[in-house]
């Protein structure tokens, strides 16, 4: 039976006056993929961000690879997002004047590691760019700099990849490609993928789809095609007006 790659029990998180998640536990299976949904302001953002250790909750706790992060110092909490979590997000985030090579070499450079080329060539070719180690982000196409970003996030192997809306800048068959590899790693690879997304096509990719309405859980599906995630996400917007 699988354990918990990611779970957060009771997590609460406010700003300010706005409770942006109230007391959500949810529990996601190591070799999972998971999408998360919901209305604007729903708590999605917050949510990824909590259980990755980019945020610390008000209250609760959440728990990664089976270490606690409530209780982490900094350095420590640091250490475990370097090793064990990897990010995407929209917004590709490569250096502009690195090569491709150069960019996934980076986290574990900043890690003070030594840095395998094979390692970060094979990370390369396991999303399609075997080709393109030496070209700067540039000379590579949207879609392109998407899988050097996921490369990037992959070299260090982690347990773990949180994905923001890693298809809402990419055109509809490149969007595809990517949702793929997400895919992928998480049949065939085994990594826990959750990915926050407004895309119904794109969640209908994932195991399970989870929708937040007001921090909270509001609904699951498990299976469903785009058409029954696009009419959830319609009834829950409704509510939410």
């Amino acid at each position: 039976m699988a354990h918990d790659a990611v779970r957060l029990d009771s997590v609460t998180r406010r700003y300010g006056t706005v409770t942006a998640l109230d007391g959500i536990s949810l529990a996601l299976p190591a070799g999972s993929f998971t999408a998360v949904m919901g209305p604007s302001g729903s708590g999605k953002s917050t949510l990824l961000q909590c259980a990755a250790g980019l945020d610390r909750p008000d209250a609760g706790s959440v728990t990664v690879d089976g270490t606690e992060l409530t209780g982490l110092g900094e350095r420590r909490l640091t250490l475990l997002r370097r090793e064990r979590i990897g990010f995407v997000f929209q917004a590709y985030n490569l250096l502009p004047a690195l090569t491709a090579e150069q960019n996934v070499a980076l986290p574990l450079r900043l890690a003070g590691r030594r840095v395998p080329r094979a390692r970060v060539r094979a990370a390369l070719e396991q999303v399609g760019l075997a080709g393109r180690t030496r070209h700067r982000p540039g000379e590579l196409s949207g879609g392109q700099q998407q899988r050097v970003a996921l490369a990037r996030a992959l070299v260090t192997r982690p347990a773990v990849l949180f994905a923001d809306e890693p298809t809402g800048a990419l055109d509809t068959r490149t969007g595809r490609e990517v949702l793929g590899l997400l895919r992928a790693m998480a049949g065939r690879e085994g990594r826990t993928v959750v990915m926050v997304t407004h895309d119904p096509v794109a969640a209908a990719c994932a195991d399970r789809v989870v929708f937040l309405v007001d921090g909270r859980v509001g609904a699951e599906l498990t299976g469903a095609g785009a058409g029954t995630v696009a009419a959830r996400m319609t009834r829950l917007e409704a509510v939410a007006c």
